[in-house]
């Protein structure tokens, strides 16, 4: 996910602007820029560092009291400064390069009807400088600007098909910024001095500036100046959403003693699950939310939605709930339920696995999954604050605390934890687990922390065995049952971390066709605790 940072301000805001990009480098990019009004529209742009962005700030001698920021990972057109955001609408004409821009804008997820959107905008006389969908937004704006910033933006989301979050001011209008969102998230941080506001995609982006936060509903469209803001939901109403106090500490982001992010959150897991298990005395509902019971006693199945190692944390919980509580579960990738046709059944749990309650195919998932009438929903998520959590009817909110590293290490953990206490809970509603049965299974569980302190501490030998996979070009990983689905998140963290090609089977399926690659250079993973 990219990250946007907005700000209105009477003060020279480029210095939050970059902070706040700093601050949400661990998501990764491969580009950044800012814009900001100074008498007119200015940019900077670049496919390097935000510290080499902040020389070039620094260089150009931009300063402005409006403006928005953005880190890009790229999907629509390469890794380049013309593709980097922020993008400027000049206007139509073959001349409009040579004009000032009028519009700013900047954009995180995918429009999927831009190719039908830039042709209509082609066709008005539009030349675009990129090969972005964002562009195709700044283009449509600016065609429907009439002297009001907040009903132009009004007009053009509602023409745009796909996941979006957007900020984007206007020279004409200099001190208001516009943001929306659908499907990709978007946050208000109210300032605490000289009426300032800003807008960010999460709120990480504004530590140390405000802990005051708002978040943005599914559609909404929201208007930022100077001291006031104002909102109207996707029916173009007015409303009112809660100002909450976020915590989002900078010091989470502190290295201390280790090499990388990844490694500083492998060690993490032993608090991360005793954090995630704490205060949890015994197998009660309510640690699911208020109305847990009544669900639970209801629901005669499982459907579990969620993409990556969610996923597969899903595919592990399929096991436990199906052995322990007895209900009959099915566990779907989340960006592949919606396009096929289904069977659905009221009396179905839908449960969203998600580190950050924002994946949006998980997010869409469980949209269609409600739209179908299953309404039975609860989430496994690590942010309290997160669109999941505010959706579903119930939710456990894990304790992992912020990940920082692209590859999921704590979060997994946790999401297994929770998913494991679910599996206690759904079995004990359904009279399928005894009080000896759920006494030493409460014992395991207060085990755990322990168990993988155990384990990290065969470092040393973990890293002796790394060295005969370090010149590898391929790896096997196997497990049977419950261990099958570890196999298949082993393998996926080999490939993300390494760009070592690695497969996971089910330790019965070698035979049937994988031993044929096997050789004495590809090492195999086996995973049998047993």
């Amino acid at each position: 996910m990219c990250g946007i940072v907005g700000a209105v301000s009477t003060r020279n805001i480029v210095p939050i602007l970059v902070q706040g990009l700093q601050r949400l480098e661990y998501r990764g990019y491969d580009s950044c820029g800012v814009a900001v009004y100074a008498g007119g529209l200015k940019r900077a742009r670049s496919t390097d560092r935000v510290a080499t962005l902040i020389e070039q700030l620094k260089e150009e001698h931009l300063e402005g009291t409006t403006g928005i920021a953005h880190t890009r990972w790229a999907t629509h057109g390469a890794p380049a400064v013309r593709n980097a955001h922020p993008h400027f609408s000049h206007g139509p004409g073959k001349d409009a390069a040579d004009k000032a821009g009028r519009i700013a804008l900047v954009h995180n997820g995918i429009i999927e009807n831009y190719i039908e959107l830039r042709k209509s905008l082609q066709a008005k006389g539009y030349e675009f400088a990129s090969q972005t969908d964002t562009e195709v937004i700044a283009h449509l704006v600016d065609s429907l600007y009439e002297g009001d910033l907040f009903d132009a933006v009004k007009a053009a989301v509602s023409q745009l098909q796909g996941a979006y979050a957007i900020a984007v001011f206007c020279k004409d209008e200099p001190h208001r910024v516009i943001g929306a969102r659908a499907g990709s998230p978007l946050i208000l941080g109210v300032g605490k001095e000289g009426g300032e506001n800003f807008l960010a995609s999460d709120a990480m982006a504004l530590a140390g500036v405000t802990d005051q936060i708002l978040y943005l509903e599914e559609g909404d469209v929201i208007d930022v100046q100077l001291g006031k803001y104002w909102i109207v939901d996707k029916a173009h109403k007015s409303v009112k959403r809660e100002v909450k106090t976020v915590q989002a500490h900078s010091g989470v982001a502190e290295l201390g003693p280790y090499r990388h992010y990844m490694q500083k959150e492998i060690f993490e897991q032993p608090r991360a699950v005793a954090d995630t298990l704490e205060g949890v005395q015994g197998i009660v509902p309510e640690l699911f939310g208020d109305g847990a019971l009544r669900v639970f006693t209801e629901i005669n199945s499982v459907l579990i939605l969620a993409c990556g190692t969610s996923y597969y944390s899903g595919c592990t919980a399929k096991y436990w709930l199906e052995s322990i509580a007895k209900i009959p579960t099915q566990v779907e990738i989340a960006s592949e339920y919606r396009y096929r046709d289904t069977v659905p059944d009221p009396s179905t749990l839908v449960v969203t696995i998600s580190q950050s309650g924002e994946t949006a195919d998980t997010l869409a998932a469980l949209r269609h999954a409600q739209g179908l009438g299953m309404t039975k929903t609860l989430t496994i998520c690590n942010v309290s604050t997160s669109a999941m959590v505010r959706e579903c009817k119930l939710a456990y909110v894990t304790r992992a605390g912020v990940e920082i590293g692209v590859a999921s290490t704590k979060a997994f953990t946790t999401q297994l934890a929770g998913l494991f206490l679910l599996t206690l809970v759904l079995a004990q509603v359904k009279g399928r687990l005894s009080e000896e049965q759920e006494a030493q299974h409460i014992k395991a569980m207060r085990h755990l922390p322990a168990a993988l302190q155990a384990v990290l501490a065969l470092e040393p030998q973990v890293i002796s065995w790394s060295e005969d996979f370090a010149n590898k070009e391929n790896a096997l990983f196997l497990g049977r049952g419950l261990h099958y689905p570890i196999a298949l998140e082993g393998a996926l963290k080999l490939k993300e971390i390494t760009y070592i090609h690695a497969e996971a089977y089910a330790a019965g399926e070698l035979k049937h066709g994988p031993l044929a690659l096997v050789t004495s250079e590809m090492p195999v993973v086996t995973v049998a605790p047993n």
